[in-house]
């Protein structure tokens, strides 16, 4: 299960949680514009926009998880299960299968309408990477430049489009409820509250964080959406980009998954926050933190030759780096 955020300040910031409890070699991988993408059921595309991202570590194909393209368009793929449902081939569509879509999209559109565009035709298509990795069930979110946000669903009723006014993504159940399930929480503040509660009772203040009573501090994915919510929506940062970049962390740290706490099964199998992405979506930036190693590590999109047609890969830094000053 996974958490993602959109979060603006001079610029858009887009990123999110990894939760699994398996890893699969994670790596930073840049596919330069000439990059060669073959796709299942349409036609190759040689010529695309430069993309950074963090993927799984397989050699021959850039099996993204999250990414960016050099106009700004950033898009996450999270975990959607039992809702999910993809389709047969259509012969009017564009048959993308799931795990072609964040290729497809920051390949060919460099803001939110251009992808709504090709959205419009897709049809995303019931086909299996490879024996051993099955289609997963996912849903998207994604944000360009502006900050503007939406998420992506394909659902038994057909492909779903949705505005996303809270910047904030997680798993189940669909993204519209969601977001009516904000509802429950209208009435928590930044702010001590007044007490409404009886004029019979001279109730205290006790404590500094009390309008957040009743904000969910579990790890179940509608919680983890009420929470980033909340918190993204009462943040406040500078806007200069160390102050941007720790800012974000700090968000998606409100809901990170410590190991232990989220059981899967035996033996000793627990879901963890395998890696947390920020991308600076104007200039092409990925920093990323993970379960093992708490510094931010950065690495840049247009310090590469964008021109190249040789993906280039970056294997994640796993290994703790302190800072030892005697």
């Amino acid at each position: 299960m996974c958490t993602s955020l959109s979060y603006m300040t001079e610029k858009n910031y887009f990123g999110r949680n990894f939760d699994y409890e398996i890893s699969y070699n994670e790596r930073v991988i840049i596919t330069p514009r000439n990059y060669e993408f073959k796709f299942r059921e349409i036609d190759d595309i040689k010529s695309h926009y430069a993309i950074i991202g963090i993927a799984a570590g397989i050699d021959e194909y850039p099996l993204y998880y999250d990414a960016c393209n050099e106009k700004g368009l950033a898009i996450a793929g999270l975990n959607f299960p039992e809702n999910a449902v993809y389709n047969e081939i259509k012969e009017d569509m564009v048959n993308i299968a799931q795990f072609e879509l964040i290729p497809y999209i920051l390949g060919c559109a460099g803001s939110i309408d251009e992808a709504c565009n090709l959205l419009d035709e897709i049809n995303l298509a019931n086909i299996n990477f490879s024996d051993k990795l099955p289609v997963s069930q996912l849903h998207w979110m994604l944000s360009d430049s502006s900050g503007k946000s939406i998420v992506v669903e394909s659902l038994e009723d057909g492909l779903k489009i949705y505005d996303n006014p809270a910047g904030v993504l997680t798993n189940n159940p669909p993204f519209d409820k969601q977001l009516f399930y904000l509802n429950n929480f209208r009435s928590l503040s930044s702010k001590n509250p007044k007490n409404t509660f009886s004029k019979e009772f001279d109730l205290e203040e006790y404590s500094r964080g009390m309008g957040a009573i009743g904000l969910p501090g579990d790890l179940s994915s509608s919680s983890r959406f009420a929470k980033v919510a909340f918190t993204r929506a009462n943040s406040l940062s500078d806007s200069d980009e160390n102050s941007s970049v720790g800012q974000f962390f700090h968000i998606l740290g409100s809901v990170e998954q410590q190991k232990g706490c989220t059981f899967i099964a035996d033996p000793d199998l627990y879901e963890y926050t395998i890696y947390s992405s920020c991308y600076n979506t104007d200039e092409g930036i990925l920093y990323y933190k993970t379960y093992n190693n708490a510094q931010i590590t950065a690495v840049n999109l247009n310090n590469e030759d964008l021109d190249s047609n040789n993906l280039i890969n970056y294997p994640l830094i796993n290994e703790e780096q302190i800072n030892l000053i005697n």
